[in-house]
């Protein structure tokens, strides 16, 4: 079992709501089979909750209702099946090119009886015309001005791309703002969420297309 604190439970309650149950099981799930099979490392195990899902997780207040969400490159479902359990009023596809992670994400999606939610295996350049999304969210798979163009062309023409960043937010957006400009973004922002649930807040880079 992976320990939660008080202070971790009670962030859960407030993201998941009726089902932080299945968030816990979902935490299982990475600390056994998902480090078995490479999906992250041994040492981020006993920070699962703060450093990971509960990090992920607050940012799906920044998505409209009822809205579809492509996330790319999801690996161990971070943050995408976060937003699947706790906003079940969303359409979700993970967007992940590897073999070995989209059979896990199935599994977990599996047990975890999730139907808001689906695996495309691809590469995020090759889904474009496969996915029209409202939302597209992205964490650590690479710098702005280059995930920018994996991310943009999923909202055809209209939209917001939701990346979690760290600290270099601000001098990412600097490096990516003509990259981002050219792809149609018409507004680029630092967001942070999380303030009064979390330790350390998320940091998101909100990039708005169209009107």
């Amino acid at each position: 079992m992976v320990e939660i604190t008080p202070k971790e439970k009670a962030a859960a309650l407030s993201v998941f709501g009726d089902r932080t149950a299945l968030a816990e099981r979902y935490v299982q799930h990475l600390a056994t089979s998902g480090m078995e099979r490479g999906l992250l490392g041994p040492r981020e195990v006993p920070r699962l909750w703060s450093r990971h899902v509960l990090n992920c997780a607050v940012v799906a207040e920044l998505i409209p209702s009822d809205a579809y969400v492509a996330d790319v490159g999801s690996g161990a479902g971070l943050p995408g099946l976060t937003f699947a359990l706790a906003r079940p009023d969303l359409r979700l596809t993970l967007i992940e090119p590897l073999e070995r992670r989209v059979t896990w994400l199935n599994e977990v999606i599996d047990d975890l009886g999730l139907d808001n939610v689906e695996v495309l295996r691809s590469r995020a350049e090759l889904a474009v015309g496969q996915v029209k999304a409202d939302v597209v969210t992205a964490r650590a798979v690479s710098a702005l001005n280059k995930l920018a163009p994996l991310t943009i062309p999923l909202l055809e023409g209209h939209g917001q791309v939701l990346a979690i960043k760290g600290r270099s937010a601000t001098e990412e957006i600097e490096k990516a703002a003509k990259v981002i400009r050219k792809l149609g973004g018409t507004d680029t922002s630092v967001v942070t969420v999380g303030e009064d649930l979390l330790e350390e807040p998320t940091t998101v880079v909100r990039i708005v297309v169209g009107r």
